[in-house]
């Protein structure tokens, strides 16, 4: 049997910020009730965080869950670890109106760090990226350039970015660009 390789295979680019393909990581997409306290129970169950509110992203390392719509979280684990996971998870919403699939491998990450993290990305997404706007803990759901993109901060110099992997090359290509060193706007 083959082993599973991430999207880019761990590209990655230094410019004014540096841009990393994150490699595997594991990722269900939850679709229910957020309010529900079975749900809630999976969630903490599989990552140790409570349900976020809106926009917001408990995450440490590779586990974490994700607000992504008003009846949709992403929920992070390790990619080792998403089939135990998402069997305990799909045991635990028996019952329950919900809906979790593993959506690892359809997805792929990318970590933009650096002083210049927050000006890489907001020259792809029309989003207010300022600290005052935008800081560790949140999430937003957005375009990057053309294409569909998800990201949050895990600290106040790195941005993590999830999009399909389909788009990954491109995605990467616009974060390269984005990166080049001298393209510093001065924005943040």
């Amino acid at each position: 049997m083959s082993e599973p390789i991430s999207a880019l295979n761990h590209a990655s680019y230094e410019g004014i910020a540096k841009v990393e393909e994150c490699g595997l990581q594991g990722m269900i997409t939850l679709r229910g009730d957020l309010s529900d306290k079975v749900l809630a129970k999976a969630v903490k169950d599989a990552t140790g965080q409570k349900v976020p509110g809106q926009r917001e992203a408990f995450v440490d390392g590779d586990s974490g869950v994700c607000w992504m719509s008003t009846d949709e979280l992403l929920v992070l684990v390790p990619y080792a670890e998403i089939e135990a996971k998402l069997a305990a998870m799909t045991n635990a919403l028996s019952g329950v109106h919900a809906l979790a699939v593993n959506v690892s491998d359809a997805r792929a990450v990318f970590s933009i760090s650096g002083a210049n993290a927050r000006e890489v990305l907001g020259k792809l997404a029309p989003v207010d990226l300022s600290a005052d706007a935008f800081q560790p803990g949140q999430i937003r759901r957005s375009r990057l350039a053309q294409v569909a993109g998800a990201f949050w901060m895990d600290d106040a110099e790195t941005l993590r970015v999830v999009c399909f992997r389909s788009t990954a090359d491109y995605v990467f290509k616009l974060l390269k660009v984005a990166a080049q060193p001298g393209s510093e706007v001065g924005v943040y």
